[in-house]
């Protein structure tokens, strides 16, 4: 189980608000967990998306294409990927193991 930390960068936008961008790239993610290939979670500067690597570059392949498919001529996006293979843990577990460290 992997944990892809990623920002979709719309460029030339009419405007500098990109949430329409990033509603659409939210429903894209949205069939994917429906279909049982992630999970995810949006945070005010980007996406955690938790799944197999191989789904995840999937799903991330996909959410670089909403912004062309809006019209756009050009998308930056970052990935950041942490692919543990010793321990599985989800996202929450994560923040709780670094939180009972705080905590304790």
């Amino acid at each position: 189980m992997a944990i892809a930390d990623v920002t979709v960068i719309p460029i030339g936008t009419e405007t500098p608000s990109v949430s329409s961008y990033v509603a659409d790239i939210q429903r894209v993610l949205k069939k994917y967990q429906e279909s049982g290939k992630i999970r995810f979670q949006l945070t005010p500067m980007n996406t955690i998306i938790e799944g197999e690597l191989t789904d995840l570059f999937e799903v991330i392949r996909a959410m670089h294409e909403v912004p062309f498919e809006k019209g756009l001529m050009r998308v930056a996006t970052n990935i950041r990927i942490d692919d543990r293979r010793d321990v599985k843990r989800k996202m929450e577990e994560k923040v709780r193991r670094v939180e009972s460290q705080l905590n304790g």
